[in-house]
């Protein structure tokens, strides 16, 4: 029976760098030194995922949006040119180190896929970065959905023409990742808690390693 290897990327795959990068962006035409950094990047991510809940909308708008959004919440006039330097900065992630190796150790055995939440045109510089090839890159785009909605996972599966329990879902995340998949009867799923945060027994069961390191070995390569 196939099996695929899922993946979110932004976070999971892809060192996001948006909270030191949208800093910059701001610090190139404004005085920051007032400003609660911690408040303000909590309040940032607050707004995207609020945004994602959302009638879908093209990711960069709403990096546009959700930045606008929390900078006039925190005293900051916001331009267009701001969010522009954010979208832009995206497709130039790259990888977190061990994330190619492990990958390529996967692909012995599995497929792999990536279900993210982006645009088209931004994740394929992502992929290209990694420097591996998926067998599947879903993107919110094609789903007309955003994680955490069913939608955008039930797309996903139908792309790749398999059933749920044949799906081992790999992600950082909790919101847009592993509480929306507790019920979807995965074949498993495995969270990459790089953070060191507290887990919860409310959305077991579920494997956690510290990064991609170790997955191979957790599943058998």
């Amino acid at each position: 029976m196939r099996q695929v290897v899922t993946f979110d990327a932004y976070g999971t795959l892809i060192d996001f760098q948006l909270g030191p990068t949208t800093l910059k962006v701001l610090a190139d035409r404004l005085d920051l030194d007032g400003l609660n950094v911690e408040e303000f990047l909590d309040d940032f991510r607050v707004m995207r995922f609020q945004a994602v809940l959302e009638a879908y909308r093209p990711y960069h708008e709403v990096l546009h949006s959700s930045l606008r959004n929390a900078m006039r919440l925190h005293g900051l006039d916001y331009r267009t040119s701001d969010g522009d330097a954010l979208v832009e900065a995206v497709p130039t992630f790259g990888p977190w180190p061990e994330v190619p190796d492990a990958l390529r150790a996967l692909k012995s055995k599995y497929e792999i896929a990536i279900i993210s939440n982006t645009d088209d045109d931004l994740i394929k510089h992502n992929v290209a970065n990694i420097g591996v090839e998926f067998d599947h890159v879903i993107t919110a785009e094609q789903a007309r959905a955003y994680k955490p909605d069913r939608q955008a996972f039930e797309h996903a599966f139908k792309v790749m023409d398999v059933e749920p329990s044949q799906v081992i879902h790999t992600a950082q995340g909790w919101e847009y990742d592993h509480i929306p998949t507790r019920d979807l009867g995965l074949a498993r799923r495995v969270w990459i808690n790089r953070y060191r945060r507290p887990g919860s027994s409310d959305y077991q069961p579920y494997d956690e390693l510290n990064d991609l390191s170790g997955l191979p070995a957790l599943l058998g390569c």
